[in-house]
Parts: structure tokens; sequence; C-alpha cells
């Protein structure tokens, strides 16, 4: 079986969260998506973020309807930072020895890649699948990987300008770019729709997300909003260590 992990603040899931997980399953057979909202993202702990339970229930309405997607609690409150080379070793732990398991991430999150925590590590870990947007190829991929493992510039040379799509192996990385990916939604759009309707909402969100966020006042000017600190939460998982949802 073909896992992936997708992680993020999902704050909150929108149209193209869902499409990257939706052209990644059907690109590479992937028979789950695990939506692991991260209650204390380490580069966003200054960030006032939603409170967790939101992100979390936001993130089970918008998987509903699709039987590959499952919202996981995989990354809820630890009380430390959400750290992805911990979240891969434990959902791993998760899964039989015969299945894949590929961590789901954007581009722009992926050229930080190196300053994340034990780098070389996570990358070592699983496959990456990087979704992809206009103007960035697999020599940009390549550049944003650690110094250690990153290629020489000979080699960047020697790829292919118009390069935009493929997969590439290396030694210590196997890194797979998702291209075809078309929703582009940002918080800016979300925030302004928020002040008005469900409908304008639903532009950017599926509808039951919209209509969530409409119930509890979110995105709006004034809404209550959490820092990403150690406190303790509701929500939280015991026996299954994916945290995931059972349907």
């Amino acid at each position: 079986m073909r896992v992936a992990l997708f992680g993020g603040t999902f704050d909150p899931v929108h149209r193209g969260h869902l499409a990257v997980a939706r052209t990644a399953a059907d690109a590479f057979g992937l028979s789950l998506v695990y939506f692991a909202p991260a209650d204390i993202p380490p580069h966003k702990q200054k960030r006032k973020l939603t409170d967790f339970q939101h992100r979390y229930a936001m993130l089970a309405l918008a998987t509903a309807e699709d039987k590959r997607f499952v919202p996981s609690l995989l990354d809820s409150y630890t009380g430390q930072p959400n750290y992805s080379i911990d979240s891969v070793r434990r959902q791993k732990k998760t899964l039989n020895k015969s299945d894949k398991l590929y961590f789901l991430i954007g581009i722009d999150a992926f050229k930080d890649i190196s300053t994340w925590r034990m780098p070389e590590e996570l990358l070592a870990e699983c496959d990456f699948i990087i979704a992809n947007r206009p103007g960035h190829s697999m020599a940009d991929v390549v550049r944003s990987l650690p110094k250690d493992l990153r290629p020489s510039e000979t080699y960047l040379r020697n790829m292919k300008k118009a390069q935009r799509n493929g997969s590439l192996v290396i030694p210590g990385a196997t890194l797979h770019l998702l291209t075809d990916v078309h929703e582009r939604v940002s918080s800016t759009q979300i925030r302004a729709a928020a002040a008005k309707s469900a409908k304008q909402l639903a532009r950017y969100v599926p509808q039951l997300v919209a209509e969530y966020i409409r119930k509890e006042g979110l995105y709006r000017p004034g809404a209550r909003t959490t820092e990403a600190t150690p406190a303790p939460k509701v929500l939280s998982f015991h026996g299954d260590p994916s945290g995931a949802v059972k349907r």
C-alpha cells in the first residue's frame, strides 16, 4: 500500500490543499493521504493560529467525501514543536513493512528544507512528493537540498533547462515533482470572503468548511486565535499512533 503524509497548519484547509492531495493520489496510486495539522509548527511558533480543535474539525469536514483522505491527530498536542522527522517516524510505525510512505509538501515549503530539524535524516526516511507551481523546476528543488546532499553545479547545469516535472533519485533523497495542480488559494482571499457569506467562502474552501467558518465566526477581524505555544488541548489520541479517524 502507498501512503502519503501531508502536514501543515491547515489554517484553514482549502481547495488548494485538496487539489494537491487529489493530484498526488492519482499520480502515485496512493491508497491513503493522511492530513496531519500541526499543533505547534516549528517555523511558525510566533504566529497566531486558529485553535487546533477548529483546524482539525475543518479537516474532518473537508476530507469526508474522498475515502483516500484521512484526518489525523498525529501532530496533536505533545507539548513540543511538531518536527517532521518525528512525525514521519511515528507514522512509519503504524505501517506494514511492505507499505511505502511519501511526504507531500509544496515547493515553497520545500525550499526551506535545509533549515528543518535533521533534514538529511528526514529526506532519507521516505520519498518526497513536491507540489510545483509555475516558474519552478527540479533544479530549484535540488538547490534547496542540504549542502551535503546537493549535487554539483555541473550536475545542475546538465539538467534539462525545461524540466518541470519528473523524479530524481540521488544518494540520500528521492524526489518527485508534482505538476498539474491548478487550484491556487491564499489566506488573504479566505479572510476577505469570511466577512461576506458562506457562498463566497465556498469558492476557496469546501461548502461544509465554509459553513463551519461562518458558524464559528472564524477568520474575521477580532476572531479568536492562539499563539502556537505549548498548551493543553482537548483532542488527543490513544491506541492508534497515527491518530487517524476511523470510518
